[in-house]
């Protein structure tokens, strides 16, 4: 039995779902927000939140009713709360700045590194030395941020590069004479 499926999906005050045949529907304050399930599960609406319940007792229809229930969660957390990336830039000279939907980075490379944030994303820069990435869709938050990083991932000898917050960096000892 799956422990995380057993349990129902709350819905916050001012978050509706609504579901039709195998997708289900979630709009709250940030925006509307949709997940077509699989046909191994069930999905149902109560006063109290939505369930998921498996068809049958294959390992696919198992597998598949977490699953789906957490893909139920993170609809309800992304239009009523929203998900957030923090990253840290570190080095000399390294920096970031948002110019209208562009954010124009320089990593020591010998030209500007631009991103184009795609649409459903919000990035900021507070500060020269970080970025926050946030938006209602979980999956496209986590991989604008990995994009961003991608350009210059920390190295492990002094640390410099682009960093999550709170991300711990494997240091390694330099040479020696």
């Amino acid at each position: 039995m799956s422990r995380i499926g057993k349990r129902p999906v709350d819905l916050p005050s001012g978050v509706e779902a609504s579901v039709s045949g195998q997708t289900i529907s979630v709009k709250g304050p940030k925006g509307t927000r949709s997940f077509t399930a699989t046909d191994d599960v069930t999905l149902s609406v109560a006063d109290n939140g939505v369930s998921v319940e498996p068809r049958g007792k294959s390992k696919r229809a198992r597998q598949q009713w977490g699953m789906s229930r957490t893909m139920v969660a993170n609809l309800v957390t992304g239009v009523s709360d929203g998900f957030k990336k923090e990253l840290e830039i570190t080095g000399v000279g390294y920096r970031a700045q948002m110019q209208g939907n562009t954010l124009k980075l320089a990593l020591g490379y010998s030209h500007d590194v631009n991103y184009e944030v795609p649409e459903g994303v919000t990035v900021t820069a507070p500060k020269q030395t970080e970025i926050t990435v946030e938006g209602i869709d979980q999956q496209l938050v986590g991989q604008v941020a990995a994009n961003i990083r991608e350009y210059r991932k920390p190295e492990p000898y002094k640390g410099k590069g682009i960093r999550y917050k709170g991300e711990y960096i494997f240091r390694k000892e330099g040479k020696k004479k």
